[in-house]
């Protein structure tokens, strides 16, 4: 019975992937390589996951590994970059603020600065799923 909880944490990885690639493509996060980045993961991530789902072979079993790396550091780069493009925009507006003012500033800022955890979230989710083992095929 080890097995049968792949597909679901599997099709919760997609959900949240997919929903996520969808939210990035609407905001239009695509105007520099790290904004791509997280894009392109989602996208091949949503769709390695369809393909485990239906046909959970070693080679696919050994790529989602490295993307589900890929996600964990995709969202602590993002959280770090977004907490400094907040950071250095309060810094431009107010430069004389600091301390817990300026924290509360940068974790309230224009861009969501925790937000790209969710790929954090998500890769651990996935990884999970791989720990499971092979999606059962049903007879």
């Amino acid at each position: 019975m080890r097995h049968a909880c792949a597909r679901p944490l599997l099709a919760l990885f997609l959900f949240g992937s997919a929903g996520s690639l969808i939210e990035l493509l609407l905001l239009e996060h695509v105007d520099s390589a790290t904004q791509w980045g997280p894009v392109v993961l989602l996208a091949v991530g949503s769709a390695c996951a369809t393909i485990l789902i239906f046909r959970p072979e070693a080679a696919v079993r050994r790529l989602w590994g490295g993307l589900m790396a890929g996600y964990g550091i995709a969202g602590a780069v993002g959280v770090f970059l977004h907490l400094r493009g907040n950071r250095e925009f309060e810094r431009e507006i107010d430069a004389a603020s600091a301390g817990l003012r300026l924290w509360k500033e940068t974790l309230m800022g224009a861009t969501p600065a925790l937000a790209p955890a969710v790929m954090t979230l998500l890769g651990a989710l996935g990884w999970l799923a791989l720990r499971e083992g092979p999606v059962e095929r049903r007879p």
